[in-house]
């Protein structure tokens, strides 16, 4: 990353000499370049295509104020600079892994398709094998230059975005330090334990002592008992480990000293489900916890009415504190430490891994291959890096002491968009694709005291545990969709059911046998295996 920082002070450069150095028109291709050259032979120089179709589903960021990618100042400098024209296809908002499915299965595919293509149904090697999309490693080589001097600088990374069967799929998405990966954990009303004259709690014993003495403490001061102390998401508990990391296990697949296991059928998953059962009953968890929605979250935490809950720095604590501050000046959300069992101890917490199989592929039907290579390989070089962070200097960043700032209309903006929205009028920096995350853009994202304070808090938690991004063989991947289905449907109805005491906790052994026999043994063995020959990569 720092080869990256140091690039950033070099001025943008005239977009005429941003075209490339071939000296040929858009459009333009060396003839006898067929997709893959030979490593004997010198890769010929190609042009920018002159258009391409570039299929990708539509972020809610950018979907706030546009309808298309084509609006975004990102690529239409890009199309300045390289003279390509570009065709976005979106599916509809909430739909996309099933436009995706239809996608493939219609066989009319675009010349470029960006999604989480470790996740497909078989994965990425099948989709090569079925000629759905390219291998990329030889292209990548003969006509990427910028993305191979960040695989060979750094070989972890290229050991990640590699399949057992060695294929590089996609141009990737990487976030490379620890910080830019950290971005979500609990988070309680400091302004509310003030008036009840508490400490941050660190464990889950001092956890519900907290919960309740905001349940019967009055603290937003309407003198109604309708506080809720703790707003639960078990979609966010899945992703952040939050209270359930306690216990030393996640709701997923973890490792454990190089062994893979499933939190859910664990013994420490049922002493969990205890102490939510009980949070519960008491009235500590938010009785709609089981029907809960993003519209349904912000309205209960905007009106005032709750005490803490598992959230994202920017997209929770920073838009919950710009929305509260105005109406409640006293208001002050602050990340805590991960509850641990025992005083000193750890938790499991979020991290997400530097790559997380998400980027852009090319399809097989793409008629110049070699001229899309190029084209994607823009966003990896110095100019590039700068524009897909970034967006357009003099309006999105202006250079300031050597480094890229962010103006004051996307941290300020003058229609009061958050600074993910803002930003996205620009460039992708407020969410993944094609290109590698800045640092110095995660650390204006996150401009607020208390939002780094929150990261730095987030880091410490235990992160051994967590999984790297893993890839399965196309028959292991079907195998897995098929149980994984029906395990997770079941899994769901359950866990709501042992909070909710329609299930007692002493059925929690019959639970665990069901989903053995759905077949979590074998997946297990799966996702091992996975793991030993991500461990053995060079």
């Amino acid at each position: 990353m720092k080869k990256w920082i140091s690039s950033l002070v070099i001025p943008a450069m005239a977009a005429a000499a941003l075209t490339g150095c071939s000296g040929k028109t858009p459009g333009e291709t060396a003839k006898g370049q067929e997709g893959q050259s030979s490593p004997s032979a010198a890769p010929k120089e190609v042009a920018y295509p002159a258009k391409l179709s570039y299929w990708v589903a539509m972020n809610a960021n950018v979907a706030a104020t546009m309808k298309s990618f084509n609006e975004m100042g990102v690529y239409q400098e890009l199309q300045k600079r390289t003279g390509t024209v570009v065709d976005f296809q979106h599916p509809p908002v909430g739909q996309h892994n099933d436009q995706f499915n239809l996608l493939l299965a219609s066989g009319q595919l675009p010349d470029v398709i960006e999604h989480t293509w470790a996740a497909v149904s078989k994965g990425p090697d099948n989709a090569i094998k079925e000629k759905k999309i390219l291998r990329l490693n030889e292209l990548i080589d003969a006509h990427a230059p910028n993305l191979s001097k960040i695989l060979k600088d750094d070989p972890e990374l290229k050991k990640q975005i590699m399949t057992d069967e060695g294929n590089i799929y996609v141009f990737p998405y990487f976030s490379k330090e620890e910080f830019q990966r950290v971005y979500n954990g609990p988070a309680i009303r400091k302004d509310w334990l003030d008036k009840l004259k508490l400490p941050v709690p660190q464990t889950i014993d001092e956890w519900e002592k907290t919960l309740t003495a905001i349940r019967d403490g009055d603290p937003n001061g309407n003198g109604k008992k309708d506080e809720v102390p703790l707003l639960l998401d078990l979609k966010v508990m899945d992703f952040g480990h939050a209270f359930i990391g306690a216990y030393g296990i996640t709701s997923g697949f973890y490792q454990d000293q190089g062994k893979v296991k499933f939190g859910p059928i664990q013994p420490e998953f049922k002493e969990f489900l205890t102490v939510m059962n009980r949070w519960y009953k008491e009235g500590l968890i938010d009785k709609d916890f089981a029907t809960m929605d993003q519209k349904l979250k912000d309205a209960k935490m905007t009106g005032n009415l709750v005490g803490a809950m598992a959230m994202n720095v920017g997209a929770g604590l920073g838009s919950y504190t710009s929305l509260m501050k105005p109406k409640y000046p006293d208001f002050n959300l602050v990340g805590v430490p991960y509850p641990a069992l025992k005083q000193g101890g750890m938790s499991v917490g979020q991290m997400n891994a530097p790559f997380i199989g998400t980027g852009a592929a090319i399809s097989a039907n793409a008629k110049n291959p070699e001229q899309i290579v190029k084209w994607l390989d823009y966003a990896y070089g110095p100019e590039g890096h700068l524009l897909f962070n970034y967006g357009i200097e003099g309006q999105s960043y202006t250079m300031v002491n050597g480094k890229p700032t962010l103006t004051k209309e996307i941290t300020t903006s003058p229609t009061n968009l958050p600074v993910s929205q803002a930003i996205a009028k620009y460039s992708h920096g407020s969410f993944s694709g094609p290109y590698v995350v800045d640092k110095g853009l995660t650390e204006q994202f996150s401009p607020e005291p208390f939002q780094k304070q929150a990261i730095e808090t987030w880091m410490k938690a235990d992160h051994a545990k967590l999984l790297p991004s893993l890839t399965l063989t196309s028959q292991e991947s079907s195998e897995m969709s098929s149980s994984m289905n029906d395990i997770k449907t079941y899994y769901s109805e359950m866990v709501n059911k042992f909070i909710m005491g329609m299930e007692p906790i002493d059925s929690f052994d019959k639970y665990v046998g069901t989903i053995q026999k759905m077949g979590i043994d074998k997946v297990i063995q799966t996702q091992q295996k996975a793991l030993e020959r991500l461990n053995k990569r060079s």
